[in-house]
């Protein structure tokens, strides 16, 4: 029975691929590098340092570490001046986290940098909702490896039993995903795991391995997770 859930950020919490997207293009520029959509999206699971590689691999140009972090910089910047105009939470989302919350240990486990996932929670009041975050900080393999979620279930585990509740085994544990790498990597901790169309199709999220696949969190409530993923 489901005790905890796990949730990805980008693509679940925010609707913010398409400003991480924008943010890219436009800073990758200045080094001669158009990134497309198709590339965009093929790279998501991807932490920002692999991301930036990979992008500058495919143009077969060379990139030194001091240029990786000015780079992160200038799209954590350009992405905060999009998104603090308003910030594009998924419809719905909100609510399913607070009602969750009362019933759930809640986590975030996202290849987003620790500062970005920070900003929106705080932003939004969310923050006292979650009791566990894994960032691209916190490990050293991104997406679809489960490093992350091995990590996250840990924390979320610990959290729990430091308020007095009994351990919990990794069945009682859900992972809510956007992208086939998130759901492999779910899958791959030993851990359930709810694809959310946001992103992808519902095919490429079964493709994936995904238990159970949703349009909408919105829909779903306490006595709805337990009895689909029991």
């Amino acid at each position: 029975m489901i005790k905890a859930i796990l949730m990805d950020f980008n693509g679940v919490i925010i609707n913010d691929e398409p400003v991480q997207m924008k943010a890219y293009q436009e800073i990758l520029k200045a080094d001669d590098i158009d990134l497309t959509e198709e590339h965009y999206y093929s790279s998501m699971g991807m932490d920002d340092v692999t991301f930036i590689e990979a992008a500058f691999t495919r143009a077969g140009k060379d990139l030194t570490e001091s240029r990786v972090i000015s780079i992160r910089k200038a799209k954590t910047a350009k992405w905060r001046e999009i998104v603090e105009r308003e910030i594009p939470l998924f419809d719905g989302v909100e609510n399913f986290i607070r009602k969750m919350q009362k019933d759930f240990a809640l986590g975030i486990v996202s290849m987003a940098g620790r500062e970005e996932i920070e900003f929106i929670l705080n932003a939004t009041d969310l923050r006292g909702c979650f009791s566990a975050i894994v960032s691209a900080e916190d490990v050293q393999n991104h997406k679809p490896h489960p490093e992350c979620y091995h990590k996250g279930f840990n924390l979320i585990d610990a959290a729990r039993t430091t308020r007095g509740s009994n351990p919990i085994v990794h069945a009682d544990c859900l992972v809510i995903e956007d992208a086939p790498q998130g759901i492999r990597a779910g899958k791959a901790a030993g851990l359930k795991t709810l694809g959310i169309t946001n992103t992808v199709s519902t095919r490429e999220l079964r493709e994936a391995g995904a238990d159970a696949v949703s349009k909408s969190l919105n829909d779903w409530m306490p006595d709805s997770m337990r009895r689909v993923f029991v």
